[in-house]
């Protein structure tokens, strides 16, 4: 099969699934955005899936690679927004701060302080997310749920950060009525955390569970391997 009409259909698939998952819950499907996880992508199909599809949500998780990417021109050209959205390293900061869009994985107030100073030098205002740590694998980054609420006033305090949202991923299961409960409590808590907020995101689900999450509220599923197959 040609790759473009593979990647083409790959999305479909991925879109007709989530708006199943809206309707069995009857929420509106335009509440959801994808998010393309474009790590791990070729080039090719990165250029070949924003081309054929209307995705503006793109995750990348090391920085370097990030930059050696999006700031050639054909890839600068698209207008999309970037997250980072792996674990960010302090001397990281100032790259990230200056390139991404969003930093969705705050964990902790001294990176977001460290993020906000670089925000100021560049009269920038940094959208970024709390990552909300579900499992015990010391290899994964992220805060507890209940102390969540406490850093997210916390980084509200900050000039050049916008606090906008939760994001977690979840343990790893095959079982998608497992993890609802658990993507249910975290959607109770960005409801109550950020009610008033205009602009505002809930990044739950990736490829293997982006359904269940998005039956329970997510708005910005991460899906990658699934859209790149």
């Amino acid at each position: 099969m040609d790759r473009s009409l593979q990647l083409k259909q790959n999305f479909t698939a991925i879109e007709t699934a989530i708006e199943a998952a809206c309707q069995s819950t009857n929420r509106p499907f335009c509440e959801v955005n994808l998010m393309a996880v474009t790590k791990y992508a070729a080039d090719e199909d990165v250029r070949t899936l924003l081309d054929n599809t209307p995705i503006r949500h793109i995750g990348e998780s090391r920085v370097q690679q990030a930059l050696a990417r999006w700031q050639r021109p054909d890839f600068a050209k698209y207008p999309v927004q970037k997250h980072f959205i792996g674990h960010l390293q302090k001397n990281k900061a100032a790259q990230a701060a200056r390139f991404f869009d969003f930093i969705d994985s705050i964990d902790n107030l001294q990176i977001a302080q460290l993020l906000s100073e670089h925000a100021h030098k560049l009269n920038k205002t940094l959208r970024v997310m709390v990552q909300i740590k579900l499992t015990d694998r010391e290899t994964q980054s992220g805060i507890s749920l209940a102390l969540a609420p406490t850093l997210v006033k916390e980084l509200q305090k900050l000039p050049y950060l916008r606090p906008c949202g939760y994001m977690a991923i979840a343990p790893q299961t095959t079982n998608g009525n497992e993890l609802r409960p658990i993507f249910k409590q975290i959607r109770l808590a960005f409801e109550r955390d950020f009610a008033t907020q205009q602009e505002r995101y809930l990044s739950l689900g990736m490829s293997n569970d982006f359904e269940a999450a998005v039956a329970e509220g997510a708005t910005l599923p991460r899906v990658g391997s699934k859209l790149f197959a």
